[in-house]
């Protein structure tokens, strides 16, 4: 699954086409983001991300856009939004299904044009920048349940790639394991603990429900409080 994952990857740093990330939480998609962004002729100009879900609109708006001096109650001088520091970079949307539909037809408007107005503002401003957008939503049922615009859907959807969950792929629990034990013992300060084959069974069959974020924090809980140097079946909690 991940060897497809590279594949495409490998075709989409090429090219500045808009790309769609969909996955489950935790399945890297800011990863991929940050790869794609750093092997492509972009490479030295800014990558921003920002998280659609966890802004409020009305800062979301100004998040994106920027405001004028003076544009709503407390905007006592002008904000440079995510577009405009990403000029010449890339901007990555994450959960952009949940993106207000107001400002997806904003969005809408920048793919199409390459250019926008801060809040407020009459100033039109190009907009040289990759968009990549992620999701862990289906988009498609998002548009026939109105919530997505049909219109920039299909922008966005330009290339895609799906992050598969860590359940699909488990022949990488292994070496994500070993890796991220690795990992956890530089980053705590305490040895790198090694982990036998009975616990690595129990790893590997696990269904993981938060995929790779939730490895890698289990990984360093299992490095805090695995009794000896190798992670053995008991340490692991049921």
């Amino acid at each position: 699954a991940m060897q497809q994952v590279y594949k495409t990857i490998g075709r989409i740093v090429k090219s500045d086409a808009t790309v769609l990330l969909q996955g489950e939480s935790g399945t890297g998609k800011e990863l991929v983001a940050q790869v794609i962004h750093h092997h492509s002729a972009r490479w030295s100009t800014p990558f921003i991300a920002i998280n659609c879900s966890a802004i409020p609109f009305d800062l979301l708006e100004s998040e994106l856009f920027g405001h004028e001096r003076g544009a709503f109650t407390g905007a006592v001088e002008r904000h440079t939004g995510k577009f405009e520091q990403s000029d010449g970079g890339t901007l990555f949307l994450d959960e952009v299904g949940d993106m207000p539909l107001p400002l997806q037809a904003k969005l809408l408007r920048i793919l199409q044009e390459r250019e926008f107005t801060r809040v407020g503002g009459h100033e039109t401003i190009k907009a040289d920048i990759r968009i990549i957008a992620a999701t862990n939503q289906d988009l498609s049922k998002s548009v026939r349940d109105g919530r997505f615009r049909e219109d920039l859907y299909h922008r966005l959807n330009v290339m895609r790639i799906n992050s598969p969950p860590l359940r699909h792929r488990r022949e990488d629990i292994p070496l994500l394991v070993n890796h991220y034990l690795a990992a956890a013992g530089r980053e705590l300060g305490g040895s790198v603990k090694a982990i036998n084959s009975d616990a690595m069974e129990i790893l590997r069959s696990y269904e993981w429900p938060g995929n790779v974020r939730q490895l890698v924090n289990a990984t360093r809980r299992l490095t805090i409080t695995a009794a000896g140097n190798v992670i053995a079946a008991p340490d692991i909690p049921k």
